[in-house]
């Protein structure tokens, strides 16, 4: 979509001639990154945050993901280099919003896979119906490489344009949520499949959750008649009380912003209702970590331009049980 179109392109080339196995040091004011996924692993005392990045071979470019380590979420080292696109992949263009969640004793790296495969027409003043889609990869380790599934095609829909899938497991059953376009549909929806146990396949059909509008915060774009809403980035967290949120991001009268929807059965399955504001405004794609001090933390890009000024800002959070308040930024 849009708001992903810069994702550092320039940079994904420029680090292709870069030496990942001397890895450089860095602050989060150095990186130029969008939709930041952070995770830690305690057991190595490192945080990784992983971040698109492509390479080129042969005048062809593929897609892939590297990931930054940290051990007091300040100070960055890398770029490594932990995934590529197989050539023979069903997609194999840029990378969009990368996260990796430990499940049964691996790591698996949901990736928003993009092409240049225009499947249908589109609507008057929407972009290109480029087929887009997330897939899931595996790996031993938060290091890669991650690598496909025998069938090596997207978990979301074929004939649906997909993105940003996250991870719930649920009384022993994994499900992907995932966002069904704006691009596509207009009004963005945010989705649900269940997973096989071993996430390699989805099962059965995908069902709706919400749609963007049913957000009162989320203004959305364009005329009356024909108004555009945007679902991106959502992901899940239990509360304290119990309380099953989801985080999601849109736009608030033009500018792009984080929101929480709550589900009434304490189900993935909903019904959800939105709260009525949004818990921060001029940044979004976000996730939550619990860092190695026990504190829990909210990662996002901000601002949302284009021109290689996003940047990753890290905020404590403030778990309310009913919803979630963000403090400070983390310095």
């Amino acid at each position: 979509m849009l708001k992903k179109l810069s994702l550092f392109v320039a940079t994904s080339v420029a680090m292709v001639g870069m030496a990942f196995a001397q890895p450089k040091t860095y602050t989060l004011d150095d990186i130029n990154i969008r939709d930041p996924y952070i995770m830690p692993v305690e057991k190595e005392g490192v945080y990784y945050m992983y971040a698109s990045s492509g390479v080129s071979e042969n005048g062809k470019f593929y897609g892939g993901v590297v990931a930054y380590k940290s051990r007091d979420l300040k100070t960055w080292e890398g770029p490594v280099r932990v995934f590529e696109v197989p050539h023979d992949n069903y997609l194999t263009g840029n990378v969009w919003a990368p996260e990796v969640h430990k499940y049964k004793g691996k790591y698996y790296l949901f990736a928003t896979l993009n092409s240049d495969v225009r499947w249908k027409a589109p609507k008057q003043g929407h972009p290109a119906y480029n087929h887009r889609a997330t897939q899931i990869f595996w790996s031993k380790s938060p290091e890669g490489p991650f690598l496909p599934f025998e069938s090596k095609t997207p978990h979301t829909p074929l004939d649906e344009m997909c993105l940003d899938g996250t991870l719930w497991v649920e009384n022993g059953t994994p499900y992907m949520v995932f966002c069904h376009e704006w691009v596509e549909v207009a009004d963005g929806e945010m989705d649900l499949v269940e997973l096989k146990k071993d996430l390699s396949a989805p099962v059965g059909t995908p069902q709706r959750l919400f749609c963007a509008s049913a957000a009162e915060w989320s203004t959305g774009g364009g005329k009356e008649g024909s108004k555009t809403y945007v679902t991106d980035g959502c992901f899940l967290y239990r509360s304290k009380t119990g309380k099953l949120l989801m985080m999601w991001s849109s736009f608030k009268d033009g500018i792009y912003a984080v929101g929480l929807a709550e589900s009434d059965t304490g189900k993935i399955i909903g019904p959800w209702r939105q709260q009525k504001e949004p818990i921060f405004i001029n940044g979004g794609h976000s996730m939550l970590f619990t860092d190695f001090e026990g504190r829990l933390c909210l990662v996002l890009h901000s601002p949302n331009s284009p021109g290689g000024k996003e940047r990753a800002k890290i905020f404590e959070v403030e778990d309310l049980g009913h919803t979630l308040r963000v403090k400070g930024e983390l310095k």
